[in-house]
């Protein structure tokens, strides 16, 4: 997962070391040594991540990050607080200024990587959500600041823990703001979360009745709790637990003893990230439904497309991410309505774009161009795998006859794909128009083919044979 990180330390030999190591790591580094200098850099650049140092003249670290949370260029960006501060009163302070963690020097490599690749996996999905819901508001459909309060009063919390001590104190911390349900049972907790609607999964990862990892494990692997946060318990012994459940997905965690605050705090901080999350999904599924999506098939419309494709490529300019596009046509479709009907048209329409969607991965994004032309976007994807994928689709279209419930009809259809991927400087028209030529192509030599455009040079990928209806 590459990645830009800013790196800010007025001790120069301290940016130096955090610097090799990321860059081992193929991370692009960049490096501040006082405050302002990196308030200007973060929202110059908009880095991926923040490494802060708490003890800085000018500015200390609170303050930053305070600055870096309260303005809407860089409230999104994650920041770990690197410190040689321990004290609780200190972690504390720093997550009401909005670090989403802690690293205490000298910083160790297992705990460095491990919350890195967290936090830069929670940012690519809320910068997903964020920008889809940036695109919606450009309709006027969702307004971006219509945003209510989150009442985390009104937040439900599911502890798993079998310790009676533990589970009483916790309930004492959270029984004034929060409704709290308590569950010893690993297998009766996992089917709790999956019918319930929890804000936050609290586990102990010392237990001796279950394997805490597993249930972690299940959690992230399960639609309906693949986004719940999970704040684990940690006995200053169970590192490695610790480092391998912030691998499996886990979002945060209290050393035990637990400090009544800062398990305040950062409960306080998950249910607040979920619920924002909440929002901005609800928005995205609500503006969605109301404004970009196509009626008969469900898949994104073109103004939609054309909206995200230009902030994708806007936003490649400064992380230097390939952009795919395709453009798939049904060969000879013109027969199938002109012999059958519109109705039956329609059919295939629909059925066509149900195999688009289980042919493409889960990032990229289709829609109807028209008629029955299709495209889709795929961000941070190169010819290889765009071809690969396209190929796969031509297959799918080609080798299952279309057809309806009462077997009224039987068609063997066939498509053509035209691929082709994002230049430097690349404008939406120029790379539509590049997938088009490659499309024509197809179509000219053969149909039932992928043909690529790399360059404006046209090259098959696949060439299957003599195309037929």
């Amino acid at each position: 997962m590459s990645a830009r990180i800013l790196v800010v330390d007025d001790v120069i030999p301290n940016v130096k070391i955090l610097e090799a190591k990321l860059s081992v790591e193929y991370y692009d580094v960049l490096t501040a040594y006082n405050g302002p200098d990196a308030l200007k850099i973060a929202f110059d650049v908009q880095p991926d991540l923040i490494l802060l140092d708490v003890m800085m003249p000018q500015m200390d670290g609170f303050e930053v990050c305070s600055r870096l949370k309260k303005d809407p260029r860089t409230a999104h960006i994650p920041v770990i607080m690197v410190t040689a501060l321990s004290e609780a009163t200190d972690r504390v302070q720093g997550l009401e200024a909005g670090a989403d963690d802690f690293l205490t020097k000298p910083v160790d490599d297992m705990s460095l990587f491990a919350r890195v690749k967290s936090l830069l996996r929670l940012k690519m999905m809320m910068d997903e959500f964020r920008l889809r819901e940036e695109t919606s508001s450009e309709f006027g459909v969702i307004s971006m600041s219509d945003r209510k309060e989150e009442a985390i009063q009104r937040a439900r919390i599911l502890v798993i823990d079998d310790n009676k001590f533990s589970v009483t104190q916790i309930k004492e911390v959270y029984a004034q703001i929060y409704d709290v349900t308590i569950e010893p049972d690993m297998n009766l907790a996992q089917e709790m979360l999956q019918t319930g609607d929890f804000d936050l999964a609290v586990i102990s990862l010392d237990s001796a009745n279950f394997d805490p990892l597993r249930l972690c494990s299940r959690i992230r692997t399960v639609d309906e709790t693949r986004h719940l946060p999970i704040l684990t318990l940690v006995d200053d012994g169970d590192k490695d637990k610790l480092l391998k459940g912030l691998d499996l997905g886990v979002n945060d965690y209290v050393m035990r003893p637990i400090d009544t605050n800062e398990l305040i705090v950062r409960t306080r901080t998950q249910i607040l990230r979920k619920q924002y999350q909440d929002r901005l999904r609800y928005n995205y599924h609500r503006s969605m439904e109301l404004a970009v999506t196509d009626s008969l098939t469900g898949l994104y419309n073109r103004r939609y497309m054309s909206n995200h494709l230009e902030a994708l490529l806007h936003r490649a300019k400064f992380d230097y991410k390939p952009i795919c596009v395709m453009i798939i046509d049904i060969d000879f479709f013109k027969n199938v309505n002109d012999t059958h009907g519109h109705g039956v048209g329609d059919d295939i329409i629909k059925e066509f774009a149900n195999r688009i969607g289980m042919s493409v991965r889960g990032i990229d994004l289709a829609c109807r161009y028209g008629g029955e032309e299709f495209v889709v976007v795929m961000p941070d994807t190169d010819l290889s795998v765009a071809s690969t994928v396209s190929e796969r689709l031509r297959r799918q279209i080609a080798d299952k006859a279309f057809t309806d419930a009462k077997g009224s009809y039987e068609l063997d259809l066939t498509c053509s794909i035209g691929v082709t991927v994002s230049q430097e400087k690349e404008s939406p028209d120029t790379l539509l128009k590049r997938a088009d030529e490659a499309l024509y192509t197809a179509k000219r030599d053969g149909r039932n083919r992928v043909a690529v455009n790399a360059a404006n040079v046209v090259s098959f990928e696949k060439t299957p044979g003599v195309a037929f209806n």
